[in-house]
């Protein structure tokens, strides 16, 4: 047992950490500041001739995660988009993306032009979250409303209606994040088309589909539900455009089809990969024929890249938006004006929207650099220039001189020195860091610090007890904290874990022999299954940045032999069943205990092979003849249910010893313990996919040489957290924010809960370390006086990661990579610290080894 200081010190420093995380995340995370009120033709912006707009209306249809190859490639689905490319009734592009790849922070891009704050990574989730709105912003959809008879109409994804409340004269939302549905997200947009298109009294109609982003999700790009779903988008496509060229009130309408983000080559997205930052941009009309030429589609590109047609930002939508549809750029605008669609006017009036373009620009560019001036006289090279504000200041005096000169008979001379200093200040406004608040940074860091000491102070009696095992604490510690200043590190942490667990474990194999005799070599023998199950663990999931989509097992070999998947999925089934016939229901006969243990296994099992019916079906492919499989998407949310119920109803058979008394039971307490372990297990597996579940027959290997090895406590603590890291990034997950996987998030929740759905989805990424927790508890059930000392171990480890990472924010905050690899990681740090760190292995796994003990 810790001393009772020690044991205040280990609270407090608890405590501190999850403080110090919320205030550092304050004063890292603000929102950007942006220029308030509306952009006019009469505010003052020198307006050379009024421009008349090829177009009054515009369909905005957004398919979500529609990546460039989906609508480009030869393989995609759709072929009538492709056919009016052909034609030139269709410029195509690709739209760069940037970093985070996640749709609130994509539709802001999109509809003010500008860069979002990487906040909105979290806000993203919270789908009642308000503070996020656009209602007092500039924008696309405000100068639509503002023009005279301007009515909007919203249909699909509801960040749209929380992001412009009392916008759309007409709406109907849809969660975007119960990704378990393909079908009714889409159809309850499609139904509104038709009677939408026969309207007239709306001059701008968004559409935002989701199911092709749920397919991606939950099966991946490669999935066989992906070409169907495109095709399915593609007649959305057909039926306006043939409704734009037929009925007479849409004879000016321009189509635009776009994805808000890419996938990556696991279906996800949020980072920073080429698949995630390219999605199509397709501006369609019969109008665009006058000034377009034909391109070759399908187009054929490298494997594994995306770079289909010109590539254009997705800020660039903006200022295209306003020059087609005859509105001021909104004030916050960092786009440019696609210089494909100039044609339509003559070169007077070419230069008149790029000049307009780039004043706007220019605004932001003086509140960014207060101090310059930016109507001197221009320098010869201005690339010469000291700082980026020099080099802006000295290419728009090159540009206004070029543009006002009365004896420039050349224009574009002056389209040239515009686009230059547009483009120019794009990537320096683009990159510009955060407004961030460095006293509350220090503060964070200040508090994360002490918690460390504090930690640590508690744990000093143990690692003085083990000084060969304080070494390799305190070199991994100090290795992992360092790695934190690294991008390529950061992205490729799980090689980290993997070869810091097979060289402790080779430390362990040597001390063992170092014991002498038959009992050292046999000690030492022990080491090597747990050597051969690392090695087959840390090839089941290729993670990271650099071979993310690469051959594995679980992606390559399993899905090539499913008959394999399943024998080995049908036996970890029958592992854990088979131990819990035996105890499930300590206090009641073998027979009862039995029935109630392989009803639960039958039905965990129903589910996960009906689940992977729906999900990806290919792993089943030859096999449905061998187990009965219900396809009703329905009957999922209800098995899933029955799975959850029934295992809380065996949790609470189980532990009834406790709930009535030790008289109740005459068994050993220690032994409830094994049946709850094996009951989350199976929750565990209900939240894994399907070719991830044999990693927990490899676990519960592991776990039995770990209880077979008499390891020392501090050791024995090293070992689990080490496998509690290197089994995360096993199953798949890494620091990336597209690895988040949310296939199983939505199980046996009929509609989106942000806690439940939260909840689920954080159990089923860190399902492996969740397991690891709760074996933690079982190894050390029978010593409690360990207890405190390894939380204390962990809770150091914990406080200085955090500690580490909090500092390679501050010091790289203007890194290049801030937004795209070390943010995550700060995001990640907070959901290993507060989440598996204080809720499970604190909470959960207190309660458990209590349990254990009592």
């Amino acid at each position: 047992m810790l001393p009772r200081f020690a044991l205040l010190l280990l609270i407090s420093a608890n405590l501190l950490i999850p403080i110090a995380i919320l205030v550092f995340a304050t004063g890292f995370f603000p929102y950007k500041p942006f220029i308030p009120g509306r952009a006019s033709f009469a505010n003052g912006k020198d307006v050379r001739r009024h421009v008349s707009a090829p177009f009054d209306k515009v369909v905005f249809m957004v398919v979500d995660a529609l990546r460039s190859d989906f609508v480009y490639s030869r393989n995609s689905g759709f072929n009538f988009t492709q056919s009016l490319i052909r034609s030139g009734a269709a410029m195509p592009f690709t739209a760069h993306a940037t970093s985070p790849t996640i749709t609130m922070p994509r539709v802001k891009a999109i509809t003010t032009g500008s860069i979002p704050s990487f906040l909105d990574v979290i806000l993203n989730f919270a789908e009642s979250d308000t503070t996020s709105s656009l209602a007092n912003q500039d924008t696309w959809l405000s100068q639509l409303n503002d023009k005279p008879g301007g009515k909007l109409v919203m249909y699909g994804d509801d960040t749209w209606l929380k992001l412009f409340p009392d916008t759309f004269s007409r709406a109907d939302g849809t969660s975007s994040f119960f990704v378990s549905d393909f079908t009714e997200v889409d159809t309850n947009v499609t139904r509104h088309v038709p009677l939408e298109l026969r309207q007239s009294d709306w001059n701008g109609m968004i559409m935002h589909y989701l199911g092709l982003d749920h397919i991606g999700h939950k099966s991946g790009p490669r999935s066989p539900h992906m070409v169907p779903k495109q095709t399915e988008m593609d007649g959305i496509v057909k039926q306006i455009y043939q409704s734009i060229e037929s009925e007479n009130h849409l004879q000016s309408t321009l189509l635009i089809l776009c994805g808000d983000h890419g996938m990556n080559d696991a279906g996800n997205h949020g980072g920073s990969s080429e698949g995630e930052t390219s999605p199509a941009l397709i501006f369609l009309s019969p109008k665009l024929q006058t000034i377009s030429k034909s391109c070759k589609c399908p187009l054929t590109v490298p494997e594994s890249t995306f770079g289909y047609y010109k590539t254009v930002e997705q800020s660039d939508i903006v200022p295209t938006l306003a020059g087609l549809l005859g509105f001021p750029v909104p004030l916050n605008n960092l786009g440019i004006f696609i210089p494909e669609f100039l044609d339509f006017w003559s070169q007077d009036v070419k230069v008149s929207l790029v000049y307009e373009n780039a004043q706007q620009i220019l605004d932001i560019v003086r509140g960014t650099f207060p101090g310059l001036v930016f109507d001197g006289a221009a320098g010869t090279d201005c690339m010469l220039s000291q700082s980026d504000g020099e080099i802006l200041s000295c290419l728009w005096s090159k540009a206004a001189s070029t543009v006002n000169d009365p004896g420039q008979k050349d224009s574009n001379t002056a389209l040239q020195a515009l686009t230059e200093f547009a483009k120019r200040a794009q990537d320096i406004m683009s990159g510009t860091a955060s407004n961030y608040d460095l006293r509350k940074l220090k503060i964070g860091i200040l508090l994360a610090a002490v918690a460390t000491v504090a930690s640590l102070a508690t744990a000093f009696t143990v690692l003085l007890n083990a000084r060969s095992t304080v070494l390799w604490t305190f070199s991994l510690t100090i290795v992992y904290g360092v790695m934190m200043f690294a991008s390529s590190y950061i992205e490729e942490e799980h090689h980290f874990w993997y070869w810091g667990s097979s060289g402790w474990l080779g430390w362990l194999f040597f001390k063992q022999l170092n014991i002498g005799g038959f009992q050292g070599l046999y000690q030492g023998c022990l080491v090597f299954p747990l050597f051969a199950i690392l090695r087959v663990i840390r090839s089941w999931n290729q993670t990271g940045q650099k071979h993310a989509g690469g051959p594995d097992i679980a992606r390559t070999l399993l899905p090539a032999h499913n008959f394999i998947l399943w024998a080995l999925v049908l036996v970890t089934y029958l592992d854990v069943v088979q131990r819990l016939s035996r105890r499930a229901i300590p206090w009641a006969s073998r027979q009862l205990s039995s029935a109630a243990a392989f009803a639960l296994g039958i039905a965990s099992l129903g589910f996960k092979i009906a689940f992977t019916q729906a999900d990806a079906p290919e792993l089943l492919e030859g096999l449905q003849s061998l187990v009965l499989v219900p396809t009703e998407e329905a009957s999922l949310v209800a098995q899933a249910r029955a799975v959850f119920f029934s295992i809380f109803i065996l949790l609470l058979l189980t532990s009834s010893p406790i709930i009535y008394q030790k008289w109740s039971y005459g068994g050993k307490f220690g032994d409830v313990l094994r049946p709850l372990h094996d009951l989350f297990t199976l929750f565990l597996m209900t939240q894994s996919r399907a070719t991830n579940i044999p990693l927990f027959l490899l676990l519960e290997l592991q776990f039995h040489v770990l209880g077979w090895l008499k390891l020392l406590p501090l050791e024995l603590t090293l070992t689990l957290l080490l496998f509690q890291y290197a089994s995360f990034f096993a199953f798949g997950g890494s620091n990336a924010i597209s690895s988040v996987d949310l296939s199983n998030a939505y199980n046996g929740i009929a509609g989106y809960n942000v806690i439940a759905v939260g909840i689920l989805t954080f159990c089923g990424n860190w399902a492996g370390s969740l397991w690891w927790t709760s074996a933690t508890a079982l190894l050390l059930s029978r010593q409690w006086k360990l207890w405190g000392q390894h939380t204390a171990t962990l809770t150091t480890f914990v406080s200085s990661s955090v500690l580490f990472v909090m500092l390679a924010c501050t010091a790289l905050r203007t890194h290049l990579f801030i937004w795209t690899v070390f943010s995550p990681k700060f995001l990640y740090s907070m959901a290993w610290s507060m989440g598996q760190h204080i809720c499970i292995s604190i909470g959960l796994g207190s309660l458990l080894f209590w349990i254990g003990t009592w």
